[in-house]
């Protein structure tokens, strides 16, 4: 199965990021444009680590090491601040608060992982982020073609994330304790609008 490493925000965190949204995109932050897509609120995370495909009987070894990890590590504070892009074709939101703390837990993983023989690439070691929107997959590929580039143009992914983010460089949202961290299986394409669908594998708590 395809499985990653994550933390997630509580619903009030969620929450006051989606009225920041509603905020700077206005009208378009319902409808951003064609080929454009939001992550669904509830799917939104800071991946400590990807794992990528992993055999169906790796994942309980893996489980089972991560847990004694994420035990030595005690709880702690968190909040979403800034926003960036890349390459104008993802829109994130930052991670501020006990940062220091979360890329240790981030690199911690990425051990777990190694430990039981399954890839584990530390993504919260350098910039941990939360993404919020991205451009699709069959965006992505008619622009490689370079099909309908005039139309792309006109309506071009980079000109409402870049906008966005600037806006958003200055929010900060409430601070909120990381207490568990989850494995999850991502299935691509079984979403809804043809988006991944995710599901809890474990959820660990720290300390």
């Amino acid at each position: 199965m395809r499985l990653f490493t994550a933390v997630y925000p509580p619903r009030e965190a969620l929450e006051h990021l989606d009225l920041a949204l509603g905020g700077v995109g206005g009208p378009s932050a319902s409808a951003p444009g064609s080929g454009l897509r939001w992550v669904p609120s509830a799917q939104r995370h800071v991946t400590l680590a990807f794992h990528g495909e992993v055999p169906d009987g790796a994942v309980e070894d893996y489980v089972d090491e991560l847990a004694t990890v994420v035990a030595r590590a005690a709880p702690f504070e968190t909040a979403l601040v800034g926003s960036g892009t890349f390459g104008g074709r993802t829109l994130w939101v930052g991670v501020g608060g006990e940062v220091d703390r979360l890329r240790a837990l981030s690199h911690e993983v990425a051990r777990a992982a190694d430990a039981v023989g399954i890839a584990g690439a530390d993504r919260a070691g350098g910039r941990p982020h939360l993404t919020v929107a991205r451009v699709s997959a069959a965006r992505r590929g008619r622009d490689r073609n370079g099909r309908g580039r005039g139309a792309a143009r006109e309506a071009d992914p980079a000109t409402p994330f870049a906008r966005w983010a600037r806006a958003l460089a200055v929010y900060r949202g409430p601070t909120w304790p990381v207490r568990t961290v989850h494995v999850v299986a991502s299935r691509l394409g079984a979403g809804r609008s043809g988006g991944p669908a995710h599901e809890d594998v474990a959820v660990l708590p720290l300390g």
